[in-house]
């Protein structure tokens, strides 16, 4: 079986480290990457639409950043306990006419003992916003170290 570390149970280190891995691997825009972490028959819930299966995972993410141009992202560790992280997170795009999006939302997340992601419910809403309203001006990639996080960007 492949192994995902950190695995559970989780500590307020591991989990730290799970929720900045999975931000590190999203803002990589690569779908076959991204997917890697979720069990082959992970069950999502993203938005009102329901995804079984990695290689679902895999097309939803494919079809989601061929919209949501620019990406970028910052996941916060909200709570964990056991096999599950709750994370809040704010992300930045825009669409092909050009409108910037900030998308808020939050994740809970179950793992098997091998460190992937059985279960992901996400909870997103959208807020159009002026190009000048941006707060994520990073070169597309991992956020530097240095950024300012969702607590320290008063979001």
């Amino acid at each position: 079986m492949e192994i995902r570390q950190p695995v559970p149970p989780f500590t307020r280190e591991t989990a730290i480290q799970k929720v900045r891995m999975a931000e590190d691997a999203w803002n990589t825009r690569d779908p076959e990457r991204v997917s890697l972490v979720y069990t082959l028959d992970t069950h999502w819930r993203n938005r009102a639409e329901f995804i079984d299966g990695r290689e679902a995972v895999r097309a939803f993410l494919a079809r989601k950043w061929n919209r949501e141009l620019d990406y970028r992202l910052i996941k916060e560790l909200w709570a964990f306990g056991g096999n599950r992280i709750a994370v809040r997170f704010a992300y930045e795009c825009h669409d092909d006419s050009g409108q910037w999006y900030r998308s808020y939302g939050n994740e809970n997340w179950e793992f098997n003992e091998a460190g992937l992601m059985v279960h992901r419910y996400a909870s997103i809403n959208d807020l159009p916003i002026a190009e000048s309203a941006r707060k994520y001006h990073w070169p597309l990639g991992r956020r530097p170290d240095d950024h300012p996080g969702l607590s320290e960007l008063g979001l």
